[in-house]
Order: C-alpha cells, then structure tokens, then sequence
C-alpha cells in the first residue's frame, strides 16, 4: 500500500506519532483512541519510508490476540512487515532462550512451568511445608521475578516482610534448575540478567534490533522495564529506536506485578523523550467520556489527558438506585428484554462486576428468563485436567528431566508408582534423564513392573518424532499427539469418568490434537507447539461464538481491550467496589478500573448500586460507591431512591468522619450492644448524622464525631 494513503486516514496527532524519529517515544494513547493503527503504520512506516530493515524491528504486547492483529494489520500495509519479530513478551523471552540456553543455565529442550506447576516444585524442595503455604509461597516467588529480584537480592520487603522468603526462593530456584525448565517469571527475568551480564550477547542484541516498540507499556512490570533498558542500550549508548504505547489510566494489574510507574516515569528513565497524547476517541459518545474523565481526574498518579468523542453527545449515562442484588438481576434482565423486543440483540450487552461471584444471580436470573449469556473468564482451555494431563506426556517427552511432568502422568491411570517411588526416582535422577535415574533405583516389584511399562512406552513414543523435518513431509504432529494420548492411557482414563464429564473430556482431547496440526512430527516441531501453548495459557478455548446472540457477563477486569454497545456496571457500593479497606494507591487502581469500565460503553452506560446484598451468609446494608459521588451529578440520569449519602451538595464521600462511619459499618454500643448502620447523612451544620439498627431491633441516631461510647468493629 502507498505510504501517502495509510497516513492520510491518520488525525494529526496519530501522524505525528508515526512520523517521529529520533529520540525515544511514549505515545499516551486513550481509550479508544486507535492505537493499533498508530502502532501498525509505524512500522509499516519505518520499513517503507525510513528504509529500516524489518528484520531489525521488535515489537512486543501482552497477548497472543494482540500480537497476531498487529502482525496481520501490519503486513497489509507493508508486506516486509512480516519479517518484523512480533510477538508477546514471554514468547519473545522463550525465543531469546532458546538461543541462549547455555548462558541462561538451562536446558535446550526446557518447557515452561505454570502456576500449578511452580506449587508442586515448592513442595518438593521444600518438604516441611504444607500445600496451602507452597501456593503462597510460589505466588510470592512470580512476583519477585516480576520486580526482577534473585534468590541473591538482599531486599525482598516489597514482595515478602518473612526472613524465610529469601530460602524457599533460593531452594525452589535450586530445583528448578535441576529440572533444566523454566517458569513464566524466568522468560523475562533470565532475558534480562544474561544482556545484563553478558555483553558481548547484549552487543549482539543491540545490533540485531534498531527499533524496540512495547504495547501496553502501563501493563509492564519491574524486570519487563528492566529488560527494556538492557534491549535500548541506554547505558551503552547503542542508539535503540525505542517506542512504548500506553495509558497510564488503563493501569489495573498490580496484582499481577504491574507496575503504573513504568510509565508514569518514562521520560525520567529515557532522557530525552518525546511525548504525544492520543486524545481523539472514536468508541464512546462525550456523555460516557465526560463521566470517565470526572472519575480519573480524582487519581494523583497520572500523566493526565482529556479524550474527545469523534461522535458526538449521544445518550446520558444512567445511575439506578435498588433495594437489594435481586432488584438488581431484574432490573438488568428487564432493560435487555424490553430493548429486545425493539430489536437490539442480546450481543450488545454487557453486564460488569468487580467480582467473580457476582456473576450467579445474573446467571440464575437469565436462566429463569430465557435471555441467553456467555461468562468470561470461566476455566480455561489449558487448565482443564485432561489437557495438563496430555501436555504433561507432551513437556516430558520433550524433556525427560521434567520432574513435575513425571509425577503428573507415571500414575495416570494407576501403575503401581507412588509418591514415595516417586521421590526415590527422582532424587536418583537430579540433573539428568529421570527415564536414567529410574533404571538405577531398586524398586518393589509391582513398581517396578510400573516404571518400566512407563519407561518403555516413552522410549516408542520418542521413536514417533521424526529428527529430520525434511523426512516429515506430510506428517503432522497431531499424529503423534493422538498416539500419546491413546498409548498412554489418559483416553480411556478420561472416558471412563461419569458420562457427561467423560465425553465433555474426550472431545478436548481431540480440540488439543487438532490444534497440533500445524506443526512438523519433530522434536522442533513438539517444542514450537509447546512453547505456543504454554504461552497461551490465559486464553479461554476459542469455541466460535461469535454468531451467537447472548449478553456477556465479564468481570471488569477482564473487560480491557474490549468494548461493547450497551453496558451495566454493577454492585457500585462501598465494599464491593471499590474493594473494602482500600487506600492510597490501591484506591487510584480501583478508580481506574471503574475508569476501563466505563469506557468499554459505545452506546449506553447503566450503574447499579443496591442498599443491601448478601455477603458472607447475611444481609448487609450498604453505601454507595465513593466513585459515584466522584461524577458531576449533571452528567447522570438517576433513577431509585437516592441514598443520603448521594444527597446533592453532600460532601460525605471527602469527610473522613463519613467514611469511616458509613452504612453498612458494624458497631459495637456500650448500652445498647451490636449493630450496624443502616442510614447517613449530613445534617444542615455539616455534622455526619448516623442510624444504626440494634441486634434488639431498636433504631437510634447519632453524631458519631461526639459519640465516646459508640466502637466500629472488627476494623471496619
């Protein structure tokens, strides 16, 4: 395509991005506010007008989604774009070592550990622990390589205050490298310390990628950040094109080790840097952006913008007040119906919740109702049994070292191997082939007759991989898939469970071994279809629905990226949104999801905010969401009984006295024993009036400011 027609459809702050060179670039790119474009014609850019070899480009996103779009929208703007290396971080990490294994200390045939995977490592190197601490601990040891922290880092406060964590880091490490494998934390963090070391590699590096562009920067975590400065050759002077896109107001993962600083402090860590703000929104109507932008505004950590609907005004967003949750599914199922029946499909709705568990009553409500739905964010694909199962056969094949695959399948089905055979095998096998080790342990007879039934059936399963892939010509690996998964067992094993789950697992069985046959019937061939899987983990299985008609469910954060017509953000009260106990920093996290929740709206916005709601097995009453009181009340629609604390000119969600004696709060009384507040409101000399229900039944008013023998309970 000619360079002059993909650049003229661009406003003039989408060119101004494409078009710079130079120093480094943060794009701050808006909801909506099309950056994939941007990020695509830059490279097409790059390529056809700047004559940058498409080989020596780099552009690396979180998703695998992601990555393939902006391949595929690249190329069709420059067809050299597809020698460009496009990937996702960790894909990018695991290509960097498979190259290096040697100077990152693993294993050339390694496989990549998951979270289940990382817990049962635990408990192995650390024996004395119980299964509950080992999936804390394995949680705290992935956030550590998310801050790019060794077992020889000398503070660990930020992720772990224990003197402990600093041990069972060291000894989970220690196995792991036994194992030759790696885990998700390794494919940036190992990346990171062999450039950080080595620098005739990271010489190597620099002169191989000229232009480094990260997506979704404000997504990025400490050793992501760190990685960056080694690929930039900042400290070396290298001369790296490096270009992040992101939105510091989209920043929601800090549970996952995302870290909204990366972004926030760009320009500090890359002197020099040019900044362009993407603030043209071509998704949402100004009524929608209005109420976002009144919420985000209230976050000190931003580098701050204003985003302009290309749209126009459109329809104002609606705040409705109701009694309790069960209002609440009804009122949701009665506006989808009602707009069905005027012909709006159920596709264009969207009902967001900050929990998981608050998906049920929509659920038992639209079943009762005959509105048919979809849950995101239910079980993954890779995470189901069968498929561990079949992958576990798979990783070991691949790599007879991996400790964690063996103990997975050398009893599925029962074969007479157990847990103390188990350990005798492996701690007889540490570096080296577990299939050698357990030729050299003596063994009880019906083990024995176990482990080389195993032994011999890894060894004529091997014999399938074709070494040459010249020689594999017209054979897939989904061949040798299928024979595993038969030979193996795991067929008859899944298909003999209860009926339903038997076919339900068989027919996933056959998904994993049609998915296979894209690749050669090597061992390249296993590798590559690993690496791809193990990479994929958080994608759901891609049954093709999108010719089906059901509202979506979806929990807030797993909203990003996308965007639908009509949305429903629900259970907007204190406690439930944002999350109970929630400050300073975590508070701005929360706000900007409520943020990303709003701008997923084209159409319609719809909050729901509910008095009571049944929370740990009892009725409780509520207050509404601080965010709420955050919005100009000219830009809502609100319908229900307005609670006090919503009253017009109330000041509550800013008095700390409200805050801290709002309702729903537990209470203790020196007269008149346990209760709960149930109302609030500011009286006409600005002093925060309370009522609270008493376990006797009795209602009482007070002035809590003044109130000496009135206690809030359990740290509310």
């Amino acid at each position: 395509m000619d360079a002059e027609e993909y650049l003229s459809v661009l406003n003039p702050e989408q060119r101004e991005a494409v078009e710079h060179d130079g120093s480094s670039l943060l794009i701050l790119a808006g909801a909506g506010s099309g950056k994939t474009r941007v990020i695509t014609t830059k490279i097409a850019y790059l390529i056809s007008q700047k004559h940058v070899d498409p080989y020596s480009i780099l552009a690396v996103t979180f998703t695998k989604k992601a990555a393939n779009e902006m391949k595929e929208r690249a190329v069709l703007l420059e067809e050299r774009a597809s020698y460009a290396q496009i990937k996702t971080f960790h894909s990018w990490g695991a290509y960097f070592l498979r190259r290096y294994y040697h100077e990152a200390g693993i294993d050339k045939n390694f496989t990549v550990y998951d979270d289940d995977d990382m817990v049962q490592l635990v408990t192995k190197a650390i024996p004395s622990i119980t299964k509950k601490d080992a999936a804390q601990i394995a949680h705290k040891i992935s956030l550590a390589k998310d801050y790019g922290l060794t077992p020889l880092s000398e503070d660990f406060s930020v992720i772990d205050a224990d003197e402990d964590f600093a041990y069972y880091y060291d000894a989970y490490q220690k196995r792991l490298r036994e194992t030759g494998n790696v885990d998700f934390g390794d494919l940036i963090l190992l990346p990171y310390l062999v450039l950080q070391s080595n620098q005739q590699i990271r010489h190597q590096t620099h002169l191989r990628y000229r232009v480094v562009m990260v997506d979704e920067y404000q997504d990025s975590n400490v050793a992501q950040y760190l990685l960056l400065q080694q690929l930039s050759g900042i400290e070396d002077e290298a001369g790296v094109y490096v270009c992040v896109v992101g939105d510091d107001d989209q920043s929601i993962y800090k549970f996952r080790g995302a870290e909204v600083q990366n972004i926030l402090n760009f320009k500090t860590q890359f002197p020099g840097t040019s900044l362009v703000r993407l603030q043209t929104n071509y998704r949402s109507t100004s009524e929608i952006l209005s109420c976002a932008d009144s919420v985000v505004k209230n976050n000190s950590d931003r580098l701050g913008k204003t985003l302009v609907a290309e749209r126009g005004k459109g329809k104002k967003p609606t705040l409705v007040f109701l009694p309790n949750q069960d209002d609440e599914t009804e009122f949701c199922a009665d506006l989808i119906l009602n707009a069905h029946k005027n012909g709006v499909p159920f596709a264009d709705w969207a009902i967001l919740y900050r929990t998981n568990a608050q998906s049920l009553g929509f659920e038992t409500t639209f079943l009762h109702r005959k509105i048919p739905y979809q849950v995101v964010g239910t079980l993954k694909f890779y995470e189901r049994e069968e498929i561990k199962d079949a992958l576990s056969w798979l990783s070991f094949l691949a790599n007879p070292r991996d400790e964690i695959a063996f103990r997975r399948i050398v009893n599925k089905p029962a074969r007479g191997v157990g847990d103390t055979t188990q350990d005798k095998i492996v701690n007889a096998s540490l570096g080296q082939s577990i299939l050698i080790g357990a030729k050299n342990v003596k063994l009880s007879k019906k083990a024995a007759e176990g482990i080389n039934f195993f032994c011999a059936l890894n060894e004529e399963l091997s014999s399938l991989l074709i070494e040459d892939e010249e020689k594999s010509k017209g054979r897939h690996l989904s061949e040798f898939v299928e024979e595993t998964i038969k030979k193996s067992g795991l067929e008859e094993y899944h298909k003999s469970q209860d009926e339903v789950a038997g076919t339900q697992k068989t027919n996933n069985l056959q998904e994993l071994i049609n998915s296979a046959a894209l690749y050669p019937c090597t061992k390249a061939g296993l590798l590559e279809f690993l690496d791809h899987i193990e990479l994929d983990r958080t994608l759901e299985n891609e049954d093709d629905q999108s010719n089906q008609d059901r509202v979506t469910l979806i929990t807030l954060h797993n909203t990003k990226g996308l965007e639908y017509h009509r949305v429903i953000i629900t259970g907007m009260e204190h406690g439930v949104f944002p999350r109970e106990n929630k400050s300073g920093d975590e508070l701005e996290e929360e706000r900007r999801l409520f943020y990303v929740g709003i701008t997923r709206a084209r159409d319609e916005l719809y909050l729901t905010s509910c008095a009571m709601r049944r929370m740990y097995g009892q009725t409780k009453y509520m207050s509404p969401s601080p965010f709420l009181n955050e919005i100009d009340k000219s830009l809502l629609r609100v319908l229900g009984k307005k609670p006090d604390l919503f009253a017009p000119g109330a000041n509550a969600s800013q008095d700390p006295v409200a805050q801290k004696w709002r309702v729903g709060a537990s209470v203790y009384h020196d007269d008149w024993g346990h209760g709960q507040i149930v109302n609030g409101r500011m009286s006409e000399e600005g002093e925060w009036v309370i009522s609270v229900r008493f376990e006797n039944g009795g209602i009482k008013k007070f002035l809590p400011k003044y109130q000496k023998t009135l206690m809030i309970e359990n740290g509310d």
